[in-house]
């Protein structure tokens, strides 16, 4: 006959352990509020950057352009120039619309074109013209004057050429033919022939002597050395 099992001692209830506090929940909600915050400050600052580069953009400056094509050499009237608005742009160097009064009278370097932007550049403060000069014109064919090359400002020689069929003998054909200094005033744009059209600025005792060969179709230019820049 088995003895009877003895039932299973009651278990000695001991300390209970505690689960350690963690602090890993709230580090992790603090840096969402942080980068939260950040997003905010860089969405505020891409905003005003766009609405201050559009406000750039709309500004708008009053500036002086051409009304009316006007020849190199040729004053400008106050009927020449026009106010215009354009945008602020660094690239851009018209002339301001206070200065118009100011370029009333002078006389452009090159061709306008209307509708362009009238710059200082293209006034040059001095056209090779005074009190003691006097400017003719001369048309030059092609060949009679250096091919693109001639600028405002450039010394030439208006040498004297032969007439057509005209042929010097003796002592003539020996001699050095006569020319005329002068400055290169303007240049107008070539014709369909390649002919050009040049202001000279030459002395008064030679004005006469050099319009009277320019309508002959007798003068060829010579440009003279450009100082070292």
């Amino acid at each position: 006959m088995q003895s009877p099992v003895a039932p299973p001692a009651p278990r000695t209830a001991g300390p209970r352990a505690e689960l350690p506090i963690t602090t890993t929940a709230p580090v992790k909600k603090q840096r969402r509020y942080t980068a939260a915050a950040l997003c905010t400050v860089l969405a505020i600052a891409a905003a005003l950057g766009a609405a201050a580069a559009v406000s750039a953009v709309g500004e708008r400056a009053k500036v002086l352009a051409i009304a009316n094509d006007v020849p190199a050499g040729q004053p400008l009237t106050d009927a020449d120039i026009k106010v215009a608005e354009v945008s602020a742009d660094a690239a851009l160097t018209p002339m301001p619309a206070a200065d118009r009064a100011s370029v009333i009278g002078k006389r452009p370097a090159v061709d306008l074109r209307k509708g362009g932007l009238l710059v200082a550049g293209q006034l040059q403060p001095g056209t090779g013209l005074g009190d003691n000069k006097q400017q003719v014109g001369v048309q030059v064919k092609r060949g009679q004057a250096p091919a693109g090359t001639l600028v405002p400002g450039d010394k030439v020689l208006a040498v004297t050429v032969p007439a057509q069929g005209e042929q010097p003998a003796g002592k003539d054909a020996e001699a050095p033919p006569t020319s005329v200094k002068a400055v290169v005033v303007a240049v107008s744009r070539p014709d369909a022939s390649g002919a050009v059209v040049v202001n000279l600025a030459v002395a008064p005792s030679d004005g006469p002597l050099l319009a009277t060969r320019a309508s002959a179709g007798r003068i060829a230019l010579i440009r003279d050395v450009r100082s070292p820049s």
